[in-house]
């Protein structure tokens, strides 16, 4: 069977399952099926734009935040990290998490409180 091309936004893995049916116990009668399992990105445009070292300006300041130290600090913002501050991708995390450099430290800010900061040349 012949699978199609994906683009970078798309992800796929190939599982084998082990199935077993029947009612009884002399009955049962088990059978391996390979399946493929595909994953697709809901928001591949924001992912695209963002990399490391891109400028970032944040829209809402979340509630907490958490540093990116070796030991991460989880602490309430007050204040700290205000919605039209400027910023710089440092890394990517898990679940659309970034690791932000600001003018006051580099926290762990999750996608949905900025954007990518559009420079005109």
């Amino acid at each position: 069977m012949a699978f199609p091309l994906y683009s970078s936004t798309q992800h796929s893995s190939i599982v084998q399952l082990k199935i077993i049916s029947g009612s009884g116990i002399g009955s049962c009668k088990t059978r391996n099926v390979v399946v493929q399992v595909r994953c697709e990105s809901k928001e591949p445009l924001k992912s695209k734009k963002l990399e490391v070292g891109s400028p970032i300006i944040v829209v809402e300041a979340p509630r907490m935040i958490k540093t990116a130290a070796s030991v991460p600090c989880l602490v309430v913002n007050s204040g700290l990290v205000n919605p039209g501050d400027v910023g710089r991708i440092v890394s990517r995390k898990p679940m659309d998490v970034w690791a932000v450099r600001l003018a006051i430290g580099t926290y762990l800010i999750d996608g949905k409180y900025f954007k990518p900061l559009e420079l005109e040349d």
